[in-house]
């Protein structure tokens, strides 16, 4: 299953948005006056840019190889609008470096640019940690440090922009456990996906007012988070796969009406698809693969009008309706469903149905009640052959 997880790029139109804010004071460091006609805050943005031009380790491609001289608005990557609060004063608004392959770190002076509605980094190889002066970013719209080598806890000076909308810091090396606090924020897209954190998903996910969350391909284990159901008004894209998660999908899992997307494979869930879940019918991409999810699929769920992509191979489902096999793009390999190729064999099966895992052995509530064994498949049953399955996109 594939979503764009692309961040937005349109800087001008983000910061317009912002031109009704208060800028935040920061000490600035003098300067020649007579060298920056455009006043303190690009004097500012030349010692913040200077600084980080000599933190750069390398630059292969020459990206920053006319970051000289006094003019930071012609600088490549640098966009420059009119400040918030004089239209005859301009600034730096917004910094793109997305796919540049730049090495280095970020230097404390970045802190000056306290202008920053936008800063892309996604796709270089900085290293160390976020600095706490980015504080100063007040007007901070959309960060993205994305698929570089970003390390140490969740950086927690993240959780004191009040601006921030657009939050992408996945494929890095970040650990330790993912801040409750977090999901207090005002936040429309968060990707904490591909890094190392350890914790449990926090209880007051609910809080969160995403329509975008991703967290797949950490080490969070713990039970499925049921509060997520709560987030019915607002969630449209949901990726929780390879997380360690066990127990059940809630039955209230069918309050996520506005769901596009949800992905919860490569988990440790179990139990079976809440008939519920016919109610999300905005749903497009639906993946429950490489789970112990078993019994009949709800005929519910195969008759969603949007429903494109329905994935719920590697489990051991034993009865799917005829509606599922008009599903533009599906896969239900490797289960123990009657004369479909490509199934687990009948021994498997059996030795699964006879004694099915039941949520409470995990210690999780909200186990929905298993439906009866079904009987076991005729003679015909076809063996298995295991598939692969695509994963979120690397970059």
């Amino acid at each position: 299953m594939r979503t764009n997880l692309k961040p937005p790029a349109i800087i001008w139109v983000s910061f317009s948005l912002l031109l009704s804010l208060p800028i935040p004071s920061l000490q600035q460091t003098p300067v020649n006056n007579q060298a920056f006609p455009g006043g303190i805050r690009l004097q500012n943005a030349y010692i913040a840019l200077e600084a980080w031009k000599k933190s750069i380790t390398s630059d292969p491609n020459g990206f920053t190889s006319n970051w000289k001289g006094h003019d930071v608005c012609s600088y490549n990557g640098v966009y420059c609008a009119t400040s918030p609060d004089d239209s005859y004063v301009k600034t730096v608004a917004g910094i793109d470096l997305n796919h540049a392959n730049i090495s280095g770190y970020l230097p404390e002076e970045l802190g000056l640019l306290t202008d920053l509605a936008l800063l892309h980094l996604n796709s270089n190889r900085f290293f160390g940690v976020i600095p706490s002066s980015f504080a100063h970013f007040k007007l901070l719209h959309e960060l993205d440090v994305s698929n570089n080598l970003f390390c140490g806890q969740f950086p927690k000076v993240l959780l004191c922009l009040p601006s921030l909308k657009f939050l992408d810091i996945r494929y890095n090396h970040f650990d330790g456990s993912i801040p409750s606090a977090v999901f207090d924020l005002k936040l429309d897209a968060l990707f904490l996906n591909n890094n190392n954190f350890s914790s449990t998903i926090p209880k007051n996910i609910a809080n969160s007012s995403v329509s975008v969350l991703v967290v797949a391909n950490n080490n969070l284990n713990g039970c499925f988070p049921t509060e997520i159901t709560k987030m019915g008004a607002t969630l449209q894209e949901i990726i929780l796969m390879n997380t360690g998660l066990k127990g059940c999908l809630p039955s209230s899992i069918g309050e996520l009406k506005q769901a596009t997307v949800f992905d919860v494979s490569n988990n440790d869930l179990t139990g079976t698809l809440p008939e519920s879940m016919g109610k999300m019918e905005s749903l497009e991409q639906l993946n429950v693969a490489h789970n112990k999810f078993y019994g009949e699929i709800p005929t519910s769920i195969c008759s969603l009008p949007k429903l494109e992509n329905f994935t719920y191979a590697n489990n051991y489902f034993c009865g799917e309706p005829i509606q599922c096999k008009r599903v533009q793009d599906k896969d239900d390999n490797y289960n123990c469903l009657p004369l479909r190729p490509f199934q687990r064999s009948l021994e498997e099966c059996t030795r699964f149905l006879v004694h099915p895992p039941n949520c409470n052995s995990f210690g999780c509530p909200g186990s929905p009640l298993p439906r009866p064994t079904p009987p076991s498949p005729p003679m015909k049953y076809i063996p298995h052959v295991q598939v692969q399955l695509p994963y979120i996109n690397t970059p």
